[in-house]
């Protein structure tokens, strides 16, 4: 198996409102012909919002809601004052804030909002994990 990943799905309760949740932040829908799904080209991965309990039905797992699953999704900002804006620019489309912004022991600076469903998003800022000019991380050796 290569090491990559190129889509990370969410199941979502109202495909509609998660999607104009998204486009509130500015993000601009791919695949528009796509029924039932929508699409978001992030960097050189997709995010892809689907309902959530054809989600689960899709993947053969009972759709029950407990809640956390372990999983986050991160998005690294340039700087600190880009992690404060990118919050309280999902704080202003609909999200919660859940861990306001602070600094961290291993020397960057972040914080949680969780989307309309409840996917945890964490919005750091990471010295030692530079974004290119497209956005992509660039991890150390």
């Amino acid at each position: 198996m290569e090491q990559r990943f190129t889509l990370v799905t969410l199941g979502v309760r109202d495909l509609a409102k998660s999607t104009a949740f998204f486009e509130k932040l500015g993000w601009k829908r791919s695949v528009k012909d796509a029924p039932g799904t929508a699409f978001f080209q992030c960097g050189g991965v997709a995010l892809g919002l689907y309902p959530r309990d054809e989600l689960a039905d899709d993947a053969g797992v009972p759709d029950d809601g407990r809640g956390f699953e372990g999983i986050t999704i991160a998005h690294n900002a340039r700087s600190k004052a880009d992690v404060d804006a990118v919050l309280a620019e999902a704080v202003a489309a609909g999200a919660t804030l859940v861990k306001p912004a602070q600094d961290v022991f291993w020397g960057g600076y972040h914080g949680y909002f969780a989307d309309l469903d409840g996917h945890l998003w964490e919005v750091a800022w990471n010295p030692g994990f530079p974004l290119d000019e497209n956005g992509a991380v660039t991890l150390p050796d």
